[in-house]
Parts: C-alpha cells; structure tokens; sequence
C-alpha cells in the first residue's frame, strides 16, 4: 500500500506540470486571444507580465508548481477574484451533485444488477438489461432536455434549474447518474454470475444457508472487486460529466465554472478549474486502491 501512496506523488507532479505548460498548448498567442487583436501593445505587455509569460517556460512551471503549494493559483479575469476563491465557492455544489448522483447509482446500479442475475432469463433479467443498455447508450447532452421537458415544463414537478432546494438536485443527478447506472448493472450481473458457480457458494447452498444469505455474504462480498473499481473511477468521470450537466441546469459549480472561464478566455481561472479537478481524479483512484485493499487482502503490498 505504501508503493500506491508513493505514486501518486509524480503523478501529481506530473499533473502540475501538464495544468503549468497548458498555455503554451493553446494555438495562437494567449495574451492576444485574452485582450483581443485591438488591443495596445501596453496592455499586452502588461498582460504578458501579470501572467509570466515574458518568462522562460523552466521559469513558469518553478512560478506555477510553487503557486500551487502556497495555495495561489493566480487571479481570475473575468471574475476579478483570486482563482483560489472562486473555486472553494463552486466546488461544494459539484461535490453534493457528484455525490448525490453516485449514491444514486450504487443504490439503483448494484441491486438491480444482483437482481438480474439471481433471476436470469426472467422478466426482471431482461427489464434490467434493456434499461441498463439505455443508460450506457443514452448521452446526458439529449437526456437532460428531455428531463427538464417531461419533469419541469410539461408535468411542473420539479425546477429547470439552479441550485437551493432538493428538488433542484433531482434532475441533474439523475441525468448523471443513469449512464452510470447502466455501467454498474452490466458489471454487477457478470460479476454476480461469474460467482454463482464457485465451489464456496455452492457449498454454502448445500449446508443450507438462507438463499439472500448466500447471495449477499458469499457471492456479492467476493464479487465487490470489480464493482468498486468501476465505481471509483466513474467518481472521477462523473466530473467531467458534470461539466456538461452543470452547464445544461444552470449548476453552480466547478464545471460550468470552468465553461464561463473558456468563453471568457480567462485562463488562469481554466488552469485552476482543470488542476482542481484532476487533483479530485487522482484522490477518488487513491481511495478505490484503499477500498480494494480493504476487500481484498492479496492486494496489499507493504511487504
């Protein structure tokens, strides 16, 4: 376990790195993309020098890692605040809509999935295959307006959009959560049939334990490894989903944040928003690594 802690060290720096030389992979001049092509030529040099670029590139990835360390990671355009600020005051709302959406995924997901593969062949194995595969095949870009038409215009149930109440959360979970619920019923259902076979379940079965007993102490324990493993690394990527979902309800959040920032072309404020969320990536793998260790005792490696 200590080797898994060790690396995330580089990747880390590496991530810092890539988020430090992000500038420099824009086509065009930044500064005359930020200002414009009318813009004077003192207004660009001074640009050019509230953002070090009239440095070395060595120079500005030394200036951007030690920002990072110190906590400062340089002041917003557009919204004329420290970057810093403006993503500790966005980054709660996508953590609650992360949450809630991977809550709600793990509680739909992985019973539904045990379900289908328990009653194999039945109603219930084709309802949840049919929907998992809507899930996996439906994007969040057409599903969102459909939400909101069904739920908000047409039937007045629940807000289009913002962010105050629970009933605000319904929508944008929900239109995050589903791909992810297909994932976790496909997975879940080979995993849990892959198990129903083995020689301890089989054994447990002819000693006469409980059916649900068997299922969820024998087969669903010893088939968590996968199932955690893909829902961790959803947990990052429901990051990046919630960039487009955030966008789409109006959630005050890092990644519609991180939208307003590329339309303004404000790019300190889109580094900062990109390494906040890598950081999170490299977080969520570190956790499913410790969970999986957790479970599985082969997976340690202090020795």
């Amino acid at each position: 376990m200590r080797r898994r802690l060790v690396l995330v060290l580089p990747t880390l720096a590496g991530l810092i790195l890539l988020v430090a030389t992000f500038l420099h992979l824009v086509p065009g001049d930044p500064v005359e993309i930020m200002l414009g092509e009318a813009a004077l030529p003192s207004d660009a040099a001074a640009m050019r020098t509230a953002l070090g670029l009239d440095r070395s590139l060595p120079e500005q990835v030394v200036r951007f890692a030690g920002g990072v360390l110190r906590g400062d990671l340089g002041h917003s355009i557009a919204f004329r605040e420290p970057v810093g600020r403006a993503i500790a005051n966005r980054y709660p709302a996508t953590l609650e809509l992360a949450a809630a959406s991977l809550v709600l995924a793990v509680l739909a997901g992985i019973p539904l999935g045990v379900l289908a593969a328990t009653r194999r062949g039945a109603f219930l194995d084709v309802a949840a295959r049919t929907l998992s595969l809507a899930g996996v095949c439906l994007p969040s870009l057409w599903l969102g307006p459909l939400l909101i038409l069904v739920f908000s215009i047409h039937l007045g149930w629940l807000p289009v959009s913002g962010r105050g109440t629970a009933a605000h959360l319904v929508l944008p979970a929900v239109s995050l959560a589903l791909g992810m619920v297909g994932l976790l019923v496909r997975l879940t259902r080979a995993s849990v049939l892959a198990m129903l076979h083995e020689g301890h379940v089989l054994a447990a079965r002819a000693r006469g334990a409980p059916p649900r007993l068997v299922v969820w102490r024998h087969v669903v324990r010893n088939a968590a490894g996968p199932i955690v493993t893909v829902v961790g690394l959803q947990a990052g990527a429901l990051l990046a989903g919630a960039v487009v979902t955030e966008t789409m309800f109006a959630w005050p959040g890092i990644g519609r944040l991180l939208v307003q920032a590329i339309g303004a072309r404000d790019y300190p404020l889109v580094q900062g928003c990109v390494l906040a969320i890598g950081i999170t990536y490299v977080v969520l793998n570190l956790a499913t690594d410790l969970a999986l260790a957790a479970l599985d005792p082969r997976l340690r490696d202090d020795a």
